[in-house]
């Protein structure tokens, strides 16, 4: 199935259960008292962030997500059963937007974090509660109440410590795949990566990293030109961008150029993120030309890479670290 990042679901918790308007019948007391049990509380439906899960496409297709109704009291006094949650699993970085209200709920951006969504209703009470000394038989109890219903909207942001980010074809996929255990679709045509890919690697003394591969941005990206806005939005949670350019393309310093404009024209904290740029293909006789175009026209550091051999991959590794984790003294 492919990759979802946006969805809207309808949840609904359990109603609770009734209440019973029951009487003891015992063999000496026909007429016994009140002995109606309370009925129980409905489940609730609840979002939980795990990783078990990358997306939402797991949640597409389903019209409803329904908690267990409470069971309903019986005689003897004796209590419903608890209807049974609904827990729904979610990636970290899952943005939980109430429709009818327009307001986000909660932003669950980490792991192992619980949002209740729709809470169960409460049972109602056995007529044993409503025993007075002017009423000494009542025929009533309470009926449950109903669960609330939701609709929700849910957006995922990808939550990662490195975005790599360029035009398509820079390389970001091939890069990723050699510094971790991920596999990317990698092919020689533009849009290969059709939505983000994740991937961790270990540096040394810097620890586990998590890396996101954006899909490639072009000019326009930002107003919906190629696939760009359907994911600029996964950058916004990285912690240090790595402009990914081809030194062996036509013209590197313009391709940088229009990759810093799309990210600039999309902004939303984007722009100011801590980054780097690395010099792609260096295997690649014209990219040496490249480089050195690129640390004439860039004021930051250019850091020469082939992601194919693995050339330059460890000083490139031991940059990002150091913006993203900077070792203790």
């Amino acid at each position: 199935m492919a990759f979802l990042d946006k969805i809207r679901i309808k949840v609904e918790a359990g109603a609770g259960g009734n209440g019973s308007a029951s009487f003891r019948h015992e063999k000496f007391a026909p007429r016994g008292g009140p002995d109606g049990g309370d009925g129980a509380n409905g489940g609730s439906v609840v979002l939980h962030t795990t990783t078990s899960v990358q997306d939402l496409s797991h949640l597409a297709g389903i019209p409803l997500f329904r908690a267990k109704s409470g069971g309903s009291g019986t005689g003897a006094k004796r209590h419903g059963k608890t209807g049974e949650g609904l827990v729904i699993d979610v990636p970290a970085g899952t943005i939980v937007r109430n429709v009818a209200a327009g307001l986000v709920l909660r932003d669950l951006d980490e792991l192992d974090a619980d949002l209740v969504v729709a809470r169960g209703g409460r049972g109602g009470k056995g007529n044993v509660h409503f025993a007075t000394p002017t009423n000494q038989v009542p025929r009533t109890a309470e009926k449950g109440q109903p669960g609330e219903t939701r609709q929700l909207e849910l957006e995922l942001k990808l939550i990662a410590d490195v975005g790599l980010v360029g035009l398509p074809n820079a390389g970001k996929s091939t890069l990723l795949s050699k510094i971790s255990q991920a596999h990317p679709k990698i092919a020689p045509y533009p849009f290969t990566t059709l939505y983000p890919q994740l991937g961790v690697t270990e540096v040394g003394m810097y620890g586990r990293m998590v890396v996101a591969d954006i899909p490639g941005l072009i000019k326009g990206a930002h107003k919906g030109v190629g696939l760009g806005d359907e994911f600029l939005r996964h950058i916004e949670r990285t912690r240090v961008l790595v402009h990914v350019v081809d030194a062996s393309a036509a013209d590197p310093v313009e391709d940088y150029r229009v990759l810093r404009a799309e990210l600039e024209a999309y902004g939303c904290g984007v722009p100011g993120k801590k980054g780097i740029v690395i010099a792609n293909k260096m295997d690649l006789p014209a990219a040496r030309e490249g480089l050195e175009r690129l640390r004439e026209a860039l004021a930051e550091e250019v850091i020469p890479v082939s992601a194919a051999t693995g050339q330059g991959a460890d000083a490139f590794l031991a940059a990002v670290a150091k913006l993203v984790s900077p070792p203790a003294r």
